[in-house]
């Protein structure tokens, strides 16, 4: 009886109390969309010295008070760390502060788009078996390093009733904290000196955090949420100042005795650059060669281990083993274009997922490495990972981008060229005629820019007998209704020149008749259908810049008139031309579409009036044309 006694009086300790009950409710209101809920979070972290390294380490201490607001939930909680960090708490404890006593696994981290790498990860599964059942959790990681901690976010997967982010300065450290995207927000900041005079504490408070955002193609994080930037400049050791990154002459320092410890023997790949450039005819030819045979014969795989995830591998080994990481096959370029001759240097670059550039020196500034070339007074940039991209031309994800180039001792600071939505161009032209029950006519169509790259990236990826197969399929959309034949190419191997594709097609189950009338689905690609923007919180971001041009021309048959034709619509902003027409010369029909995105993206301002003209287009897709029998 005691027992029992004992067990049901436990219980009742953890179970939800009529307040929590409460809160969990009005939580479930105010973020309709979440499950679990933080009533509060606290981040605290602390500064240390390790004086045997003459390294800055740092205590980063997160907990939280999580609830659950819907009537159960079950989620995992974790935390990442690698060879330069460890995990020294990782508590889980009921409301009353007991041991929950959930089973943690310490793992390594798996990932397809990773090969080598030193991630581990920590986790338990939680569940919350009712409404307003709560949990507290501690976590406390331990960087060896400053440099690897790099910044700070409000927002987590879950919606925040309070969120507390304390950065406790020592006066030995000179450590400056970048506010970032913290427009529109309340968040209070107050600076406390402690008893000692020792230090600072920099306090943010921020209420009502919503989770972050579940978008896809979305910006990355570093755009859209309020974050603290960790710039660790320098450091008192004694009577010594032991510099940082207090620059970025200091940010490109580390990286450059990153790049002298390489022992680039280049004897390996010396006779592969002699038959490259073996009867060439110019520099760009030889140039050319080499770029395209690293984009075609050494494989990428990311690789994050330690030291490597930012250290290239040396270009012998790349060449050796046939893959290689962008650090690593953007050195072996350099390496095979200084045995031809020619002056190539290692380049830093953060993509476009990242909003930082190089006037904060921290190592989340970049997260790529390309080449480039000094030739004839310009700077050529050369990214083996981006296949199929021709000499001289950039994928969008680094258009505009700042790069940091090695220049012995100093650096440069330059730009990637951007290009507008035509380069990448697709045109498409379709001649057609109703034949029975079908559509059948001939169809053009031409491929520029990353339209292109794209298109021969994954025509080249396949095996030789499935290339027809595929075009076929390309070319069809993947519809069985619709048969492509008598297909001519240009040359698909060939990444200099544009693509041009024609083919004979024809169409079933596209036309009808009933009462004198033919009623047409004209439509082959019904390009943008889906891109209606719903329940965005977010800009919409596009792979690239795009510029669709499509003409259907139509014979109408001798004894009938278009009796009906969708209206014409038209849209126009900073970020997107949109149109479609419909006209008619004697007995041609003529059904053009005119897509333009010129910035790669869809913002959030532009959604109402986007989403207008995507509901147009699809009811123009959805239209049938009628011809009517005089």
């Amino acid at each position: 009886m005691i027992l029992v006694t004992t067990v049901v009086f436990s219980q009742k300790r953890i179970e939800p109390t009529v307040e929590d009950k409460a809160k969990a409710k009005a939580l479930k209101e105010q973020f309709a969309d979440d499950d679990v809920a933080l009533i509060s979070s606290v981040d605290y972290v602390t500064f240390d010295l390790n004086k045997r390294d003459k390294k800055v380490t740092v205590i980063h201490s997160a907990k939280d008070n999580m609830i659950n607001i819907d009537t159960r939930a079950d989620i995992q909680k974790y935390t990442f760390y690698d060879g330069e960090s460890t995990i020294e708490e990782f508590e889980i404890l009921y409301r009353n502060e007991k041991d929950a006593s959930f089973y943690v696994r310490d793992e390594a981290y798996k990932s397809n788009d990773l090969f080598h790498n030193d991630s581990r990860v920590k986790y338990a599964t939680i569940d919350f078996p009712l409404r307003g059942y709560r949990y507290l959790t501690h976590i406390e990681k331990h960087y060896k390093d400053v440099k690897y901690f790099t910044k700070l976010y409000f927002n987590s997967e879950y919606p925040t009733v309070k969120k507390t982010i304390k950065i406790e300065i020592p006066n030995w450290l000179n450590l400056e904290l970048e506010e970032l995207n913290f427009e529109g927000y309340d968040i209070k900041k107050k600076v406390t000196t402690n008893s000692k005079g020792t230090a600072k504490t920099h306090t943010y408070t921020l209420k009502n955090v919503s989770a972050m955002y579940d978008d896809n193609n979305a910006p990355g994080p570093t755009y859209i949420y309020p974050h603290v930037l960790i710039l660790a400049k320098t450091f008192k050791s004694g009577d010594d100042t032991v510099n940082l990154f207090d620059s970025t002459q200091d940010l490109y320092n580390w990286y450059k005795s990153l790049i002298n410890s390489l022992e680039n023997d280049n004897t390996d790949i010396t006779s592969k650059v002699a038959e490259l450039t073996k009867n060439t005819t110019s520099d760009e030819e030889k140039i050319k060669n080499i770029y395209y045979w690293v984009q075609d014969n050494i494989r990428y795989i990311a690789f994050e281990d330690g030291i490597a995830g930012f250290k290239p591998d040396e270009a012998a080994n790349v060449f050796n083993k046939r893959y290689g990481d962008c650090k690593g096959m953007a050195n072996l370029t350099k390496q095979m274009l200084i045995e031809a001759g020619f002056d190539a240097r290692l380049t830093w670059i953060g993509t476009k997922h990242i909003a930082y550039d190089y006037s904060t020196p921290n190592l989340s500034v970049d997260n790529h490495m390309i080449c480039s070339l000094f030739k004839d007074d310009t700077i050529v940039f050369l990214d083996g990972t981006e296949k199929f991209n021709s000499f001289g031309e950039y994928a969008d994800r680094i258009q505009g981008k700042q790069v940091l180039i090695e220049n012995g001792e100093d650096f440069i600071l330059e730009y990637v060229p951007t290009t507008t939505a035509d380069f990448n161009k697709e045109k498409f032209a379709y001649n057609l005629e109703l034949n029975g029950e079908s559509i059948t006519g001939n169809a053009i169509k031409a491929y520029n820019g990353e339209s292109r790259a794209s298109l021969l990236y994954y025509f080249n990826s396949l095996k030789n007998d499935k290339k027809e197969e595929f075009l076929a399929y390309y070319l069809n959309k993947g519809n069985s209704n619709i048969k492509v034949s008598n297909i001519e190419t240009s040359d698909l191997l060939n990444r200099d020149d544009n693509i041009d594709i024609s083919y004979k097609i024809d169409i079933k189950n596209a036309v009808s008749s009933f009462d004198g009338q033919i009623y047409i689905d004209l439509d082959i690609d019904k390009e943008l259908s889906g891109y209606t923007m719903e329940k965005r919180n977010t800009d919409f971001i596009f792979s690239t810049k795009k510029d669709i041009e499509s003409t259907t021309q139509l014979t109408i048959p001798s004894g009938y008139t278009v009796s009906q034709l969708p209206e014409n619509i038209k849209v126009s902003s900073k970020n997107y031309d949109l149109q479609v027409n419909f006209t008619k010369e004697n007995n041609i029909l003529i059904y053009e579409k005119r897509f333009k995105i010129k910035n790669a993206k869809v913002e959030i301002n532009d959604f109402e009036e986007w989403n207008g003209f995507i509901t147009k287009l699809n009811a123009i897709y959805n239209e049938q044309i009628i011809l009517t029998k005089d």
